[in-house]
């Protein structure tokens, strides 16, 4: 592939253009973000975070990191558990998103600090953060490897690295119908409910041009992360990736 070009779902487009066009995709489904989680997965969503929190072990005082936080399913979570003497950042590329989690955070209560970063050039210093959280966010990134290498650099020695992310379907009877499902219902929910099937289209491509469970976990140790492992859930539908800054 042109080093200069990248996927945007099955389309190759310039690097410089992704930012630009998943930022297009995110302000038009920023509103009702939660309502289609809900809908495509069934709910199911809702348990994969939940696994992956229980991964996490957060604890009092900590600092964390919610990289791709969107509506601030984890981080509400989190500052539940790092208590008034840790900190969480919830943060985001996409302005609309973070918005959305921010205004939802403050009608419940929650007093967190937010950013709108890069996930690949995080503007924070060297050792930071005691865990960092990236859900469904990784396969939107232009570079993921210095994504990750951003991520390393920022997390203290000892601390925690999550991937949550769509993955590779491990049950091979089932393909064809997840096919069906990804390509042609979900872009009709889309339309149904955001009046956008094209941003549904896209998140069906980009779950399958992302990396699998092993090459993800090979990326992750290529940039110095240890004791990497992967948990697959609902049958691989998703991933959590897991590794150390040692």
């Amino acid at each position: 592939m042109d080093s200069e070009k990248t996927h945007f779902g099955f389309t190759q487009i310039p690097n410089k253009e992704k930012v630009k066009r998943v930022g297009e995709v995110f302000d038009s489904v920023a509103t009702r973000y939660d309502l289609m989680n809900d809908l495509m997965s069934c709910g199911i969503h809702r348990l994969w975070k939940r696994f992956t929190i229980a991964l996490a072990g957060v604890k009092s005082g900590q600092r964390v990191l919610d990289l791709a936080g969107g509506t601030g399913d984890l981080a509400i979570k989190f500052a539940e558990k790092v208590g008034p003497e840790g900190e969480v950042i919830l943060a985001d590329i996409n302005a609309s998103m973070l918005r959305v989690g921010r205004e939802r955070l403050l009608n419940e209560g929650v007093l967190i600090n937010y950013a709108q970063v890069n996930a690949e050039t995080l503007p924070f210093a060297n050792n930071s953060f005691d865990l960092i959280t990236i859900a469904f966010g990784l396969r939107n990134v232009t570079d993921k490897n210095a994504a990750l290498a951003s991520m390393y650099r920022v997390l203290k020695p000892g601390g925690k690295i999550l991937i949550l992310e769509f993955s590779e379907l491990k049950i091979q009877p089932l393909k064809p119908f997840y096919d069906i499902y990804s390509f042609k219902v979900l872009p009709l929910i889309g339309k149904l409910v955001t009046k956008d099937a094209k941003s549904y289209r896209y998140l069906a491509e980009s779950i399958r041009v992302h990396p699998n469970q092993e090459n993800l976990l090979k990326r992750m140790e290529d940039v110095g992360f240890e004791h990497c492992n992967y948990n697959n859930l609902t049958g691989g539908i998703v991933a959590v990736h897991r590794g150390y800054k040692l």
